[in-house]
């Protein structure tokens, strides 16, 4: 089963920092999750929420600050006085992170709520040319925004998040269309997603964190994890092999 770095190593440093992309960089897994917004001069940036609030020592939305405003305040000393001066980081910051590794980057893009106009242009320009496409997957809760992925450049990986329980989730993931499918825990375990399994799509689960989990989720057949606690998790995985 494959581990992705939720948020980078979150459950260990201030997620979506380069600290704790960094770590997640060293460890032997397969992948990195993360989040883009964009900024009110157009940046693309990695922050979860639509909010700084949570994650920092200011307070405002992303769309309505400019990426040297976002700069001026701190990410990391709400999770630890060790991490106190840490940035938020922009997209480009976070693929060079990972550009001298083999790990499969999930970028998620959060239009769900605020429709960034012209976002997904620029996440897909970006990784052409940093020359990611076969490296990326993009996600999102925003269906739409995966849909203009497919069409303007149908080689790329896309996924579909849900946190709902689908009754036919193997039509609609066709329809979109998406190649993968991003759904919670209790979700994953739905006959209906191992009809989804079953004609070859990628079914990716969010986000586990205990190792009580794995084994039902490895025999219904899931693909990878997203987790806070990605070195946990590998090393139970691979104490298991």
């Amino acid at each position: 089963m494959d581990i992705y770095a939720h948020r980078g190593s979150s459950g260990t440093h201030p997620e979506n920092t380069l600290s704790a992309f960094k770590e997640a960089a060293r460890l032997p897994i397969y992948g990195v999750e993360f989040d883009v917004h964009m900024t009110k001069d157009g940046e693309l940036i990695v922050i979860h929420d639509e909010s700084i609030d949570r994650t920092s020592n200011g307070s405002g939305l992303v769309k309505d600050m400019t990426l040297e405003e976002l700069k001026t305040f701190d990410y990391g000393a709400w999770f630890s006085v060790e991490f106190e001066g840490e940035g938020i980081p922009t997209l480009q910051e976070v693929f060079v992170v990972f550009a001298q590794t083999s790990h499969h980057i999930n970028i998620e893009l959060k239009s769900d709520i605020f429709p960034y106009d012209g976002m997904v242009e620029k996440v897909v320009a970006l990784v052409g040319t940093m020359k990611l496409d076969k490296r990326v997957v993009l996600s999102s809760f925003d269906h739409g925004a995966i849909r203009k992925v497919k069409q303007i450049a149908p080689h790329l990986e896309t996924a579909a998040l849900f946190m709902e329980v689908l009754v036919d989730p193997l039509n609609y993931v066709r329809d979109i269309p998406a190649d993968a499918l991003h759904l919670t825990l209790p979700a994953a375990l739905r006959l209906t997603i191992s009809q989804v399994i079953t004609e070859g799509f990628a079914v990716r689960v969010f986000t586990v964190n205990r190792v009580e989990y794995l084994e039902a989720l490895k025999a219904a057949g899931a693909q990878a994890i997203f987790t806070d606690y990605p070195e946990k998790m590998s090393i139970y995985l691979n104490a298991k092999e």
